[in-house]
């Protein structure tokens, strides 16, 4: 089996009648070794999406901060994420499908998924976007900073006050949590369920603190690489080949191993689909007879 191409046609091993699904750390490394060619082209695809609006805002962020060009750098680069919510919508699918042992094909669920769902997940991708580069801004304020002395040429270390920035640090990882546990949700409603946007974020938001354990074990496992990544930033950017290759998707999957189980058994999702297959399937033998 190739990286990048899979042929279904080929007899397999087959599964045994009604074997039950592997679970925990088995399941996770089943799906992304036998998955990992789709994984990476869904990560480079998505990559494609996003890297528009990070290029400006990163720009932005490393010449003008503060400062006025850096403020039209931002709002160009929020307009820019305009294709944002759509493929993050294109990717929950493509990898929840993955998990339901679905097989089909990246480009064309991706491109179905995006044409469906871009102009409803719009907005909400645009916003989820201001805040990760709003946490940035954060956690970048929250850094000692350094100073050159005119007078000695020592570099001097400038220091935050303590209490307000120990203020903003927990504010920082409070939010980082609480919108790492409702997002998925959102775009498993945009991926499955035909909801106005509103009703959709008010389900998310309850349904993240009615399952909250796995909704927590969801944004702490799917945000471990970005962690790790700002943790040891900037020698992290050696990293940034796997992150293009394969990291986003990654921490996705790690994510929804957690979420989609309640999210599935409170729409019955998977169900639901099986029977509609199985009905199209029967009116196939009865047009046949």
């Amino acid at each position: 089996m190739g990286l990048f191409s899979r042929n279904f046609e080929k007899p397999g091993p087959g599964v045994k009648k009604d074997e039950p699904r592997k679970k925990g750390a088995a399941r996770f490394f089943e799906l992304w070794i036998r998955e990992f060619g789709d994984l990476v082209k869904l990560n480079i695809i998505f990559c494609i999406c996003i890297i528009p609006s990070l290029v400006v805002f990163l720009f932005g962020f490393v010449a003008f901060y503060p400062g006025i060009i850096f403020l039209l750098a931002l709002l160009v680069s929020l307009l820019l994420a305009f294709p944002i919510g759509g493929a993050i919508t294109s990717c929950v699918y493509y990898i929840t499908k993955m998990m339901r042992d679905d097989p089909s094909y990246v480009w064309y669920e991706f491109r179905r998924k995006f044409r469906e769902n871009y102009k409803q997940a719009a907005p909400v991708g645009m916003l989820c976007t201001a805040f990760v580069y709003t946490q940035i801004i954060l956690w970048e304020s929250l850094i000692p900073n350094e100073m050159i002395d005119e007078i000695t040429g020592q570099t001097i270390i400038v220091q935050n006050d303590v209490t307000g920035s120990l203020t903003w640090l927990l504010i920082g990882l409070l939010s980082l949590v609480i919108f790492g546990m409702i997002t998925p949700y959102i775009f498993m409603h945009f991926a499955y369920i035909d909801l106005k946007t509103f009703g959709t974020i008010r389900n998310s938001m309850l349904m993240s603190f009615a399952h909250l354990p796995r909704s927590f074990m969801g944004a702490l496992l799917g945000g471990l690489i970005w962690v790790a990544f700002a943790l040891y930033f900037p020698a992290s950017m050696i990293a940034m080949p796997v992150i293009f290759i394969f990291g986003i998707t990654t921490s996705m999957l790690l994510c929804l191993m957690w979420v989609w189980k309640p999210f599935d058994k409170i729409f019955k999702v998977e169900e639901t689909l099986v029977n509609r297959v199985n009905e199209e399937a029967d009116v196939e033998d009865i047009d046949k007879l």
